[in-house]
């Protein structure tokens, strides 16, 4: 029950963000998910996070400009 409550207010948080935002939260979590299982580290996973998080917010600019 806990966890379902966790998710809700999870999905709660990113229905109110813009495309560069929830891509961007997206990026970080598949780079974390990604550094983490590639290194078996901590600073992997950090490292993916911020690549990620980055990555994402930056295709989610693109997605949102006009034209």
């Amino acid at each position: 029950m806990k966890n379902m409550l966790l998710a809700g207010c999870a999905a709660l948080m990113l229905a109110g963000c813009t495309t560069a935002e929830q891509t961007g939260v997206g990026g970080a979590a598949v780079g974390a998910a990604v550094g983490g299982l590639a290194t078996g580290r901590v600073e992997g996973a950090l490292a993916g996070a911020a690549i990620g998080g980055a990555s994402g917010y930056l295709l989610g600019r693109i997605a949102d400009r006009p034209g």
